[in-house]
């Protein structure tokens, strides 16, 4: 009897024991489990970045590389240090998406300052479905601007820019009629010729023409990689420095319908656009070309003088001017000495902007107390205004134009623009 009492006594010691062992093992797990969010530890904050870093757009990645290192590298949110760590797509979708993937894997709070837009299209669903911020892009394709809480934009939109320039073609005496695109061919380049096809649409144009831009992006949104439409389009394939086809097809137009472009808005790379510019000249057309803020001022620039180009360009830019004295712009210029340019100005904007959002979110930081004080985000940045209020998941409007002078690109005033076309 006694023994049986032992084995019940000792059965119950062993079944208790191991349960209590079960209790301190979940105690001690139970620290890993309250970390508010992935990438965020008591001493880190973990923010990933996927850019081009090399390959034929690696200026641009490692430009704004530069601006987000500038703002953000090794700073203090409630005690905690800000890592970036940076990933190379090479411009290129699918790389862009094992990246992302590898990021998320290893655990970060939000994704910032990625570059791109075809980039865009293939990580935004990955973060979605990780609940990660995407913060401040490089890119202001209509993909961002969707009203997801998980989008948050610093720049204008590329169909702000867009508009911008053709409200001040149409206000120069330029017809609907003679503006012409040339786009890069993917969903960069088709969301400039929706910007083109949107603004053409707020000034009233024929129905006629705006039915010509439906019909090639109803036809390049089945995945179509050529054009047989008889349009003012042209397009180029990403990362080429392939021209003639786009410029043959403009040239087609012209000569089909007897009506000359004008301007030539595009949605391309620096280093393409530059081409395409060079070989408009050297055939002797009279056509004004703008393009997007993506295609930084700086390198086609260089591009542009090296072929010996001095006019009849353009460049929106969503950026104070360099020269400006607004504190911010100078504090960036302090940082980035010879790294100073549009694109890191952008980077330094973005990563300024974040930094502000997460000192000022007044409790425990995770990414629903990260959203929810963007939410309520309005401020000045060293003289550039910041709002995300009243739902907005775009913090600024603020679109420039530039235009090509034997010196370089000049800032135009609001005055100015009507003269360009003169």
């Amino acid at each position: 009897m006694n023994f049986q009492i032992y084995l019940t006594f000792k059965f119950f010691f062993h079944v208790g024991f191991s349960l209590s062992l079960l209790g301190l093992t979940a105690c001690k797990k139970l620290p890993d489990n309250t970390i508010p969010e992935e990438g965020i530890t008591h001493q880190i904050i973990r923010l990933g970045s996927i850019l081009a870093l090399e390959g034929k757009e690696e200026i641009l990645g490692n430009k704004m590389k530069s601006g987000l290192k500038a703002a953000l590298d090794d700073q203090l949110v409630q005690a905690k240090k800000i890592k970036l760590i940076f990933e190379n797509d090479y411009y290129e979708p699918p790389v862009a998406h094992q990246k992302t993937q590898e990021l998320i894997k290893s655990g970060i709070f939000l994704m910032i300052g990625n570059v791109g837009t075809p980039t865009a299209k293939e990580t935004l669903p990955i973060l979605k479905k990780n609940n990660i911020p995407a913060v401040g892009f490089f890119t202001g394709s209509q993909l961002l601007r969707s009203q997801s809480q998980l989008i948050i934009n610093y720049r204008a939109s590329y169909a702000q820019e867009i508009e911008t320039v053709i409200k001040m073609a149409l206000d120069a005496g330029v017809k609907p009629y003679q503006i012409c695109a040339y786009v890069q061919d993917d969903s960069y380049g088709i969301s400039g010729l929706k910007g083109v096809r949107n603004a053409l649409l707020k000034a009233q144009v024929e129905q006629n023409i705006l039915d010509i831009y439906d019909q090639v992006l109803e036809y390049k949104k089945k995945g179509n990689k050529d054009n047989p439409f008889l349009s003012p389009v042209g397009f180029y394939p990403r990362n080429t420095p392939y021209v003639k086809e786009g410029y043959n097809s403009l040239k087609q137009w012209e000569k089909n319908t007897g009506i000359n472009c004008r301007l030539v808005v595009t949605a391309g790379t620096s280093t393409n656009i530059a081409r395409f510019i060079k070989l408009a000249q050297e055939e002797g057309e009279d056509w004004f070309i703008s393009s997007l803020s993506f295609a930084n001022q700086e390198e086609l620039q260089f591009d542009l003088e090296e072929y010996g180009i001095k006019y009849k360009v353009i460049i929106t830019q969503v950026v104070p001017s360099l020269d400006s004295n607004l504190p911010i712009v100078q504090e960036a210029k302090s940082r980035l000495k010879s790294q100073f340019d549009h694109v890191s100005l952008e980077g330094y904007i973005v990563g300024k902007m974040t930094l502000k959002i997460l000192q000022t979110i007044p409790g425990e930081i995770n990414r629903d107390s990260f959203l929810k004080q963007v939410t309520i985000s309005k401020f000045d940045l060293g003289g550039v205004s910041i709002d995300f209020t009243q739902g907005r998941t775009q913090s600024s409007d603020l679109v420039l134009i530039n235009v090509l002078t034997p010196q370089g690109f000049k800032h135009l005033k609001k005055d100015e623009l009507r003269y360009i076309f003169e």
